[in-house]
């Protein structure tokens, strides 16, 4: 079979179709849109791709108001994102899919099989994934050399970090051309293999998990643990706080996939963690976690439950 060069490949992704228009998916979407790329923003609701466009150009505001960029550039940027709430639609003439949708295997096998048949054979699929098996994702799809894990930290327009990730299957071209790809985001690329928690989130996880578990077991309160990270380990945010940033639901889904991918005990969630992702507590998205948050309020206070 005639191999496409990785110059041919870099030379063809114009097109980019990001899946999902939450806080990863908007975020991917800017950074894609503002260094050039047509893209494509796909959400099953006109309402999703309304907050995030919305979003989307409040992150520009702040560039602009911080002088990181010029009015030309918000405008350029948002000329560059098209919306659609039709899958078939919105992939169709993509290069490179970018998924972003909910931390959920079932949800993802879902979209993977669906691209595969809606998109061109040369496409590049990607996951942004935080945990879930690229192979695993990858199996679902006609090619599965052609997928890749794609994992972006939050907030995605500043951190430079992209956590690549090869499938079983992934090809080198395929994976050459991810690292070019970020490094043209002017981000920082780290190729890493297919195990549960990739890199980032197996070593970040068990100590949002611990600390978690050292709160439930009454050794220190909300203030103290994340003071003590901060001040002690030099962390530019304590890991109660990180939690609610990423989203308590999110925390839990991974570690969960931890627990199931290692039958270690060391990554069972704490039941403090299950009991608040159950209540609804999710941190940031519901204005309730660790600590409490409102609207236009920039102080942070620990939420009632967890004050002395």
């Amino acid at each position: 079979m005639h191999q496409l060069s990785i110059s041919n490949i870099n030379h063809m992704i114009k097109n980019i179709t990001v899946i999902g228009s939450g806080t990863m998916g908007n975020g991917i979407a800017h950074t894609f849109a503002q260094n050039g790329f047509k893209v494509s923003l796909v959400d099953i609701s006109s309402e999703s791709l309304a907050k995030g466009l919305q979003t989307i150009t409040s992150n520009l505001d702040r560039q602009i108001k911080k002088g990181a960029i010029e009015e030309n550039i918000k405008t350029t940027t948002l000329g560059n994102i098209t919306t659609y709430t039709d899958l078939k639609e919105g992939a169709a003439n993509a290069d490179l899919v970018v998924e972003a949708a909910t931390e959920n295997r079932e949800i993802k096998l879902n979209l993977f099989k669906q691209l595969s048949e809606i998109c061109s054979a040369d496409v590049i699929l990607a996951s942004n994934t935080s945990s879930i098996s690229i192979t695993q994702i990858a199996a679902v799809t006609k090619k599965p050399q052609n997928v890749i894990g794609m994992h972006f930290m939050n907030p995605v327009p500043v951190m430079r970090l992209v956590e690549v990730i090869r499938g079983y299957a992934t090809t080198d071209e395929v994976t050459h051309t991810i690292m070019d790809l970020s490094k043209k985001l002017e981000k920082d690329p780290v190729e890493v293999n297919d195990y549960p928690g990739f890199v980032a989130n197996r070593i970040l996880m068990p100590m949002i998990n611990e600390a978690v578990y050292t709160l439930h077991e009454g050794v220190a309160g909300v203030e103290e643990i994340d003071t003590v990270m901060k001040l002690g380990m030099a962390h530019p945010m304590g890991p109660l706080q990180l939690a609610d940033f990423i989203g308590l639901d999110v925390c839990l889904a991974i570690l969960k996939v931890l627990y199931d991918g290692f039958g270690n005990q060391k990554y069972a969630p704490c039941p403090l963690l299950v009991n608040m992702v159950t209540a609804g507590h999710l941190g940031v998205k519901s204005g309730d976690g660790f600590y409490k948050y409102t609207t236009g309020n920039k102080e942070l206070t620990v939420a009632g439950k967890f004050k002395s």
